[in-house]
């Protein structure tokens, strides 16, 4: 005796085969690095961030931490960053050393001292800086 009989004539339905490697995407450092700001953003909360791109709260903080060791870069904000320039007078001596090292930059970071030389690449300089600041 049947019980119940099915209709095959009519659709039943949507049905996705995925082939591959399924949910696995690579992401490009720059998108990285931009979805990592975003969570650095004020206010903003890592699960919801990570939900809206698609990835596990977990990746986005191991995104985090690459970010904090200064392997992975944020991208630079739109706005020029200034710091306070703090000058001090030389002795005599001291001011025939400074004129002939004029073209090297000395940058202290909470007790680390970078000194970058003249023609450094922005772009490297921001990443060393953002390392250093990471690190303290």
């Amino acid at each position: 005796m049947v019980d119940h009989i099915v209709d095959t004539s009519e659709p039943r339905g949507r049905i996705d085969i995925q082939v591959g490697v399924g949910r696995r995407r690579r992401w490009s450092d720059q998108a990285k690095g931009r979805i990592v700001a975003e969570s650095y953003a004020p206010g903003a909360i890592v699960s919801e961030v990570a939900r809206r791109h698609g990835i596990s709260p977990q990746h986005l903080f191991a995104w985090r931490k690459a970010a904090r060791a200064g392997v992975l870069s944020l991208p630079a904000d739109e706005a020029p960053l200034f710091v306070p320039v703090e000058t001090k007078l030389c002795a005599a001596g001291a001011r025939e050393a400074a004129t002939r090292t004029s073209t090297t930059i000395t940058i202290e970071i909470g007790g680390v001292v970078v000194r970058v030389a003249a023609g450094v690449d922005p772009a490297w300089l921001r990443d060393v800086l953002r390392a250093v600041k990471a690190a303290t």
